[in-house]
């Protein structure tokens, strides 16, 4: 069968890693994918958003399934572009995608399907927000409603941080405050075909820019899998009170959720609240999972079209997985472009994989093309053997100005027995 997969970031190079493994898949295309894609499928020159010109490609190649990778992509409604026209793709249609391109909606569909979550607030306009701020004299989170690639989320501890984050993400749309939660966080990802739930292993992400979880919030620094915060009893509770409420939820609004559901946690005593809802994979969550994973991914798409989860599976190497994020000097704010990435592994290692974010091909030479670059996934026996092993890969890739945090897995590594 013929696979398009959309998109072109190091989520996307890992699916796309993980679909060329299929024996179901004779032919992958990455629209518009990036230099290290193109080692694993043929990059067509379309971009993400340009959804006529997917759906005519789709047609032209007789493409059997298209899988989306980028939330963006989603909210525009390719999904239903694609169904439409009678032809298989994997992800949620644009109203079930609300669940995160629209922050406020979340937040009240969160409440009516009591959904456990931090304390709100939602405001039309900036100035209603900063009043609220003032009454109230603390700090919130301040979140902006729409799409922001990970990065529309501020944290502030006081009234006078609340505000200027007021300022930054306002951009003339709605604004959520919340109450700060204290806790750890994880992602909990699953595969949904309307009505049944296939969670996949846990993983947790390191979105602050600097070590020790300092600075801004980017789209991801690093991540690993399994998360040991994740145990048996979170788990149930994840399952019990968010997804399954969820999903049902979907139902009954009459968007039956279909894709990847990507649960954001925040848990504190062993008690899990939901920071956000993503519709897709995680960036850079899903870097260590797919390298985790044993099971066909192409039949488990397969399976989530046709409504059979529940007859599913999934089987995953026992060994955890660590993921580096190298970033441009310069993230997530201004970075510059361009740069000749030297160093990069000329023979493929199973333990070890380079996924490729933003890079593109200049000749002979592989150079960055945005602000995350690459992905350096390793597998070991411990999470302190990949860790070490992906680090040990991250110190022989170099280019001007390349960054990365060197505590990814932290949190894990203070637990005894990681």
């Amino acid at each position: 069968m013929k696979v398009l997969l959309i998109g072109g970031g190091g989520r996307e190079h890992a699916l796309a890693w993980k679909l060329a493994q299929s024996p179901r898949v004779t032919k992958l295309f990455c629209a518009p994918g990036n230099a290290g894609m193109a080692n694993v499928a043929e990059c067509v020159p379309i971009a993400a958003v340009d959804l006529e010109g997917l759906l005519q490609f789709a047609k032209k190649e007789k493409i059997s399934l298209t899988v989306v990778g980028p939330e963006a992509v989603l909210a525009l409604g390719i999904v239903d572009r694609f169904k439409k026209e009678g032809l298989a793709i994997f992800g949620p249609t644009r109203e079930a995608a609300k669940l995160e391109s629209s922050k406020a909606y979340t937040k009240e569909f969160c409440r009516r399907y009591n959904i456990p979550q931090a304390a709100f607030a939602v405001f039309a306009n900036p100035q209603e927000a900063k009043h609220y701020v003032k009454k109230m004299g603390r700090g919130f989170v301040v979140k902006a409603d729409g799409l922001a690639q990970g990065k529309g989320v501020v944290v502030c501890r006081h009234e006078t941080e609340t505000l200027q984050a007021i300022d930054t993400l306002s951009g003339g749309g709605k604004i959520v405050l919340e109450e700060f939660l204290e806790g750890e966080e994880a992602s909990f990802i699953a595969i949904t075909d309307g009505n049944h739930i296939l969670p996949l292993a846990s993983s947790q992400d390191h979105k602050r820019l600097r070590d020790g979880d300092e600075g801004p919030n980017t789209g991801g620094m690093g991540a690993y899998s399994p998360a040991p915060v994740v145990d048996a009893k979170v788990f149930d509770k994840v399952m019990t009170h968010m997804m399954l409420p969820a999903v049902h939820g979907m139902v009954v609004e009459g968007h039956p959720f279909v894709g990847v559901l990507y649960a954001g946690l925040m848990i504190h005593k062993g008690e899990p609240k939901l920071l956000e809802f993503n519709v897709r994979f995680g960036d850079p969550e899903c870097q260590p999972l797919m390298m985790r994973l044993q099971s066909d991914l192409v039949g488990v798409i397969q399976a989530a079209l046709k409504g059979t989860l529940h007859q599913v599976d999934l089987v995953w190497d026992r060994r955890p997985a660590v993921c580096v994020v190298m970033a441009s000097g310069g993230y997530p704010e201004k970075y510059e472009k361009g740069k000749v990435i030297e160093g990069l592994p000329k023979t493929p290692d199973a333990d070890c994989v380079v996924f490729h974010a933003g890079t593109r091909c200049e000749g002979k030479k592989i150079v960055t093309d945005g602000g995350r670059v690459l992905g350096i996934t390793a597998m070991g026996e411990t999470v302190e053997a990949a860790r070490n092993l992906a680090y040990q890969r991250v110190e022989t890739i170099r280019w001007e100005g390349a960054y990365y945090r060197k505590d990814i897995g932290w949190r894990a590594l203070s637990l005894r027995g990681a």
